[in-house]
C-alpha cells in the first residue's frame, strides 16, 4: 500500500513539474546564475590575492618584528612576488629548508631563514647552519640555488665558507634591498647558476 502511495506522489509530481515546466527552467536558470557568481567571486579573490602579492613591499623594520614563522611565510611571499611558484616547508622534518621555490626559468631554490628578533646586533649564523643546507639542498630538495638568509649577519668564517661550497647567503643588506624593492633576488646576487629552460626572450 505503501508503495502504491508513493508511486502515485511521484507520478503526480511528475505531472505537476511537465504542465509547470516553467519552474524548472526558471530553477536551472538560478542554479547557472549562482554557480557563475561564485566562479567569479573565486577568481576576483585570486586576482586580488595576486595583485597583494606583486605589489608587496616590505621595510627591514617591519621584517624585524615578524617572528620565524611568519619570517618563513614572509620569504615565500616575496618569492612568489617575483614570479616564483614557492611554498612554506619550515618546521620539524624541514630537513634545512623554510622556503622551496621555483623561479620563471626553472630553477629550484631551496632557502633556510634565520630570524635574528635584534637584527644584525643578534647572534651571527654561523658555519654550521651552512653546513646543514649544502647537506641538504641539492640531495633532498633537488635544488640548483641553495641560500641562507637572515635579517642579522653572518660570522666572519661563514662568509668564505659560503662561496667556496656554493651557498648564497643573504644578510641584512641584501634583505632589506631585496624586500623594499622591485628586483628581484636573483639580480642582486652573484654566481647564480643559467635558466633550466630558455627564456621567451632568449
Amino acid at each position: 500500500m505503501t508503495a502504491v502511495i508513493a508511486v502515485g506522489l511521484v507520478v503526480a509530481v511528475v505531472q505537476w513539474l511537465l504542465a509547470h515546466w516553467w519552474i524548472l527552467a526558471l530553477a536551472a536558470l538560478v542554479a547557472v546564475g549562482t554557480g557563475g557568481l561564485w566562479f567569479q567571486q573565486v577568481r576576483q579573490r585570486g586576482e586580488w590575492a595576486r595583485a597583494r602579492t606583486q605589489a608587496l613591499r616590505l621595510r627591514i623594520a617591519e621584517i624585524d618584528a615578524l617572528d620565524h614563522r611568519a619570517f618563513e611565510f614572509a620569504i615565500r611571499d616575496l618569492m612568489r612576488r617575483d614570479g616564483c611558484k614557492a611554498e612554506q616547508l619550515g618546521g620539524a622534518g624541514d630537513n634545512a629548508c623554510d622556503v622551496r621555490a621555483v623561479d620563471p626559468v626553472g630553477r629550484v631554490w631551496a632557502i633556510q631563514c634565520k630570524h635574528r628578533r635584534d637584527g644584525d646586533r643578534g647572534s651571527a649564523v654561523g658555519v654550521g647552519v651552512l653546513q646543514q643546507v649544502n647537506g641538504t639542498a641539492r640531495q633532498i630538495h633537488g635544488a640548483d640555488i641553495a641560500v641562507v638568509l637572515t635579517n642579522g649577519r653572518f660570522s666572519s668564517k661563514a662568509i668564505p665558507w659560503g662561496k667556496q661550497n656554493r651557498i648564497h647567503l643573504v644578510d641584512r643588506r641584501v634583505l632589506g634591498e631585496w624586500a623594499a624593492g622591485s628586483r628581484p633576488l636573483w639580480d642582486l646576487l652573484d654566481r647564480i647558476p643559467p635558466p633550466r629552460r630558455p627564456t621567451a626572450l632568449s
